[in-house]
């Protein structure tokens, strides 16, 4: 039993997909970083420091706290700014992982074919053909 394991743990999609999913967490730690700690503050910058993720409804009448964290102490809250800020981060690392993969895909490209030379014209042709019968008499 110990022998199969051991054979099927080392089949090569098994170890490919354990070192693709390693490097894909630390990839998405990167991705993170770059949208959390330098995409994010630019956009606050530009929109005057617009933070959504404290913005919500209480849906409770006992919701007196004025950010997200208290307030979901205190009861039940529709923290729709939370969820946009999420889906505006969603829309920014798939883009930044778009543009990675674009240009891996670029470099992975093989080099153009050269391109095709064009077919002689039909007098190049019958040319040709006067002239390989001029050489053959």
């Amino acid at each position: 039993m110990l022998e199969e394991f051991q054979k099927f743990a080392m089949r090569g999609n098994v170890v490919d997909l354990a070192i693709g999913v390693i490097i894909g967490a630390a990839f998405g730690a990167i991705v993170n970083s770059l949208v959390g700690d330098i995409i994010m503050p630019i956009i606050g910058a530009v929109t005057g420091g617009l933070d959504f993720s404290n913005y919500f409804i209480p849906l409770s009448s006992k919701v007196t706290a004025t950010s997200l964290a208290e307030a979901r102490k205190q009861g039940a809250v529709f923290a729709w700014g939370n969820f946009l800020t999420i889906v505006i981060n969603f829309l920014i690392i798939a883009w930044v992982l778009f543009l990675c993969i674009k240009g891996i895909n670029r470099l992975k490209a093989p080099p153009p074919a050269a391109p095709t030379p064009a077919a002689p014209s039909k007098e190049v042709q019958l040319l040709t053909e006067i002239r390989d019968a001029l050489n053959a008499r």
